[in-house]
């Protein structure tokens, strides 16, 4: 007996074939697949389902795509489709919350090269302000929750930015292995991404580079041990700045103050020397009355075995002769 496939009509095909369209949506708690969508959808449906994923009101909705991932303009006509836009079956989406009275007809190249009109004038560092810094907690993950503060102007209660930094900078070095090799690392890659995934591991100056270009912001990190400031991203020309203030072992976000008692201010415009320079002389004051924490000479406690070290060389060498990772500052 042959067997035949059941005939299908047309339309059947098509609604068969459309099914097949899925979407791949990242957040920062984590991602999902959807499949609600056709290639005949408009940008207003999409806007529609990656507010509700994201709970981000759509007019604050930054969505990103590619390699590496650029900002998906979603302005212009909301009915045009997500075929004519060139958004295709298997694309990977990365949703971000913008800072700022962002309105639906503020451009996405404005969103990641250029303060818009309306943020430019909330991030204005020529305001009466003072530059400051919020302690965030010393628990190996400083560094990405100071990046979550002056990307939000607040802290992460959920707990969930960390791990989705770590699992973002892992998963960057191990697409991009020709640029992040052994010698730029100081281990092997597939060594390395294991390192950064666990929760006691320090970020630094790579993980840095690698979450600048992600957010397509500079990074000024003010060094109070030098005096000086290390600016990741500056070479891109990215149109927003954010600080951070690290004293050798911990950073601290810094955001400026208003006078007038508005509310405060963590991203500035990268054309603001000004601010900069204030930053500068605040590294300098950091350094005179030595608000750093000297690496050779501070006081670590193994959180394992209880021993107490004195500065980052023992640390080390305990840690390579125990396996023991988890210090505390004492």
């Amino acid at each position: 007996m042959a067997w035949f496939r059941p005939f299908c009509n047309r339309g059947e095909i098509i609604k068969r074939t459309m099914t097949t369209f899925a979407l791949k949506i990242k957040t920062k708690v984590g991602q999902e697949v959807v499949r609600s969508l056709t290639p005949d959808s408009t940008i207003a449906d999409l806007k529609t389902v990656l507010a509700k994923i994201g709970n981000i009101p759509e007019n604050r909705l930054c969505v990103l795509s590619g390699f590496p991932p650029k900002v998906l303009d979603l302005s212009g006509d909301a009915k045009t489709s997500l075929k004519e836009k060139g958004i295709t079956s298997g694309d990977t989406l990365i949703l971000e919350e913008k800072i700022g009275n962002i309105t639906s007809n503020t451009s996405a190249s404005s969103l990641k090269n250029e303060a818009d009109e309306q943020f430019a004038l909330q991030s204005n560092s020529t305001c009466p302000g003072l530059l400051m810094k919020y302690v965030v907690p010393a628990d190996n993950s400083c560094l990405f929750t100071s990046i979550h503060f002056v990307l939000n102007g607040k802290v992460d209660e959920t707990g969930s930015v960390a791990p989705w930094m770590r699992e973002l900078i892992a998963e960057t070095v191990e697409r991009e292995s020709d640029e992040f090799t052994e010698a730029i690392l100081g281990k092997p890659p597939a060594e390395y991404c294991k390192w950064i995934l666990d929760e006691k591991s320090w970020g630094g100056a790579i993980e840095l580079a690698i979450l600048s270009s992600y957010y397509g912001i500079e990074i000024a990190v003010v060094d109070t041990i030098n005096a000086i400031i290390n600016r990741f991203g500056e070479d891109k020309n990215y149109g927003n700045r954010v600080f951070l203030l690290f004293d050798g072992i911990h950073y601290d976000p810094l955001y400026l103050e208003p006078t007038d008692g508005g509310p405060i201010k963590t991203i500035f415009p990268s054309q603001d020397v000004k601010l900069l320079e204030e930053a500068e002389l605040l590294a300098k004051e950091a350094k005179s009355s030595r608000q750093f924490t000297d690496v050779n000479k501070f006081r670590l406690k193994c959180n394992v075995c209880n021993i107490f070290l004195n500065g980052q060389v023992e640390a080390q060498s305990h840690a390579q002769s125990t396996g023991h990772t988890n210090f505390g500052e004492v």
